[in-house]
């Protein structure tokens, strides 16, 4: 069994390469940030719930086991899924690598009956997580252990009130505490008492989601209050996931051609909206055209030549800095990326993995104390290596559109958030 699991992680995918302006409209699946917290309010809700529109990938199949195992019924009816809570009891739970199931299921955990052990991948071991069980310890659960493996004790309650976190390193700690709030006895008073907070954004889809169940959130400047209260049964749409269609958007991008994506919501929390301002800055024409169905995103990248980098704070949006930093690589001009200190605690280091495998192609990027700096250079052929991350995965597909010979370790990690990559990127490339 070893060696097998060793030949899968070292499989290499030949990067396709089509320097020459791509013409392409790719559908893309439903946001795996609002599909997990969709699954989380759903299980803690006072009646049924159902979900359309959500993403099947690794991390929210891995959220359904999660929840099925401590209790929560969910049956899949062609594109619905039908959500009914149950009462929760203990069980074993696998976070694989996705931190949503790291750091939203424990709290949840607090209200089962029995112990619930949590573990995943082996890189899951090294994410942080003491923020979040520290939190659960004051709010009254008993929690043992600091990092994965770790068990929550539930007891089927717990008395919660005021809690002061440091949540610097991940917004997700904020976001964990606040979706299983209502549920507290005393409710939950957030405090964060640390740096500057990453990924806002994803806290604002969140508090959004909460109001959408019917919770009311008093949120200030960092801070965050949720009384006890129900969570209503609520019927949620999922928005395509715009991280996902970062990469497509890429495309365009460095090859100076033109890329759609169907159906983009035009308001929305999901930090990937702001590809559409980061690309313009960089030399691309975006527009939002008005179909039958909503809104097409159409992305015309610059002439050869005149792709431009940039100096971009990415503190708020720091899951787009792989494929930024991708897009950079095949610039004119220098990048400077800050701000995203808190993306060495990802996946994997994601800066020193951006900045190994851009300088192993020949490029040149500089890591920064928060960020990159990536100064354009002719880059050649080689292996990609993506640390089994997804959004390293993406990011040497997007190099390999426009350098020849460039092959990407383990394109499948991408089933963690897009299943079927692969063959949607040969679509991209298909004249």
């Amino acid at each position: 069994m070893p060696s097998i699991i060793i030949a899968r992680m070292t499989e290499m995918w030949p990067a396709p390469f089509h320097p020459s302006p791509i013409a392409h409209t790719q559908e893309v699946p439903g946001s795996k940030s609002m599909t997990n917290r969709a699954y989380i309010l759903s299980a803690l809700a006072s009646g049924p719930s159902t979900i359309t529109g959500a993403l099947r990938s690794r991390d929210t199949d891995l959220m359904e086991a999660a929840l099925t195992a401590m209790g929560t019924r969910i049956e899949h009816d062609g594109e619905t899924i039908h959500v009914t809570p149950g009462k929760l009891h203990g069980a074993t739970v696998d976070c694989g690598l996705a931190g949503t199931v790291m750091r939203f299921v424990p709290p949840v955990a607090v209200f089962a009956d029995g112990p619930v052990l949590f573990d995943g991948d082996a890189h899951a071991r090294n994410r942080p997580m003491s923020t979040i069980l520290d939190a659960l310890r004051t709010l009254g659960a008993s929690v043992a252990g600091e990092t994965l493996p770790v068990t929550v004790h539930g007891n089927g309650r717990a008395e919660g009130g005021p809690v002061e976190i440091d949540a610097s390193a991940s917004s997700q700690f904020v976001s964990g505490l606040l979706l299983s709030a209502p549920r507290f006895e005393r409710g939950v008073q957030i405090r964060h008492t640390g740096g500057p907070l990453p990924s806002m954004p994803h806290i604002e889809m969140t508090v959004a989601m909460l109001a959408d169940a019917g919770v009311k959130v008093e949120a200030s400047v960092n801070s965050w209050t949720v009384e006890p209260q129900a969570i209503c049964g609520t019927h949620w749409v999922i928005e395509p996931d715009l991280s996902n269609a970062a990469p497509f958007l890429a495309a365009a991008a460095v090859t100076g051609g033109e890329v759609r994506i169907p159906h983009w919501p035009v308001v929305t929390t999901q930090p990937g909206a702001t590809m559409i301002s980061i690309l313009e800055r960089m030399g691309c024409e975006v527009e939002l055209v008005a179909d039958g169905a909503g809104h097409t995103l159409r992305v015309r990248g610059p002439e050869p030549g005149r792709l431009r980098g940039i100096r971009l704070d990415m503190s708020d949006i720091g899951e787009l800095a792989p494929t930024v930093a991708a897009i950079a690589a095949c610039a004119t001009t220098a990048t400077e990326i800050t701000g995203i200190a808190h993306l060495r605690g990802h996946e994997t280091d994601r800066l020193s993995a951006l900045s190994n495998e851009i300088n192993g192609l020949g490029g040149r990027c500089e890591e920064l104390g928060d960020g990159l700096r990536i100064t354009p250079t002719r880059m050649r052929g080689g292996v990609w290596h993506t640390y089994d991350d997804h959004r390293m995965a993406t990011a040497g597909a997007i190099i390999g559109l426009v350098t020849k010979g460039v092959e990407v370790e383990n394109i499948g990690t991408t089933s963690k958030t897009l299943p079927g990559f692969s063959d949607m990127w040969a679509g991209v490339v298909a004249q």
